[in-house]
């Protein structure tokens, strides 16, 4: 099963891995982390493909997928 990891406080909350996972199942979380950002998460790991689109577009390389 594919997992998603999202290093909360490398994340800007910029929304570029958002649009680009094409399972639309990474959205911004209400909390803020120690920058002041709302970081990604993950809503649905079981529906994650591993395609790694939202890692290849993250700025901040704040995401890794594990296949």
């Amino acid at each position: 099963m594919p997992k998603v990891t999202i290093n909360e406080e490398r994340c800007r909350g910029c929304e570029l891995c958002t649009t680009a996972c094409p399972k639309h199942i990474i959205s911004l979380s209400k909390k803020l982390n120690a920058a002041g950002y709302h970081p990604a998460e993950v809503t649905d790991q079981s529906q994650c493909l591993a395609c790694a689109m939202c890692a290849r577009m993250c700025p901040h390389v704040a995401i890794t997928v594990e296949k």
